[in-house]
């Protein structure tokens, strides 16, 4: 048996080539999706601490200028 056999699949390599790109996708994106899901949900945390330390900031400031005045 020879590459060109090995790589031929007594006829059947379309078949069974695609089936493994097809698998190798698969397994690519189970990996990639939750990775850019995580990162996508990381930065939403960090906007929503940094809008509430915002709102925060602001309302001492205003509690503090209603103080002084």
């Amino acid at each position: 048996m020879n590459w060109s056999e090995f790589f031929h699949m007594g006829g059947y390599a379309f078949f069974v080539w695609t089936s493994y790109g097809v698998t190798l996708i698969v397994i690519v994106a189970n990996i990639v999706a939750p990775v850019m899901q995580r990162k996508k949900i990381i930065a939403r945390i960090k906007r929503a601490i940094k809008r509430e330390q915002i709102e925060l900031a602001n309302s001492q400031q205003m509690a503090n200028s209603g103080k002084t005045e």
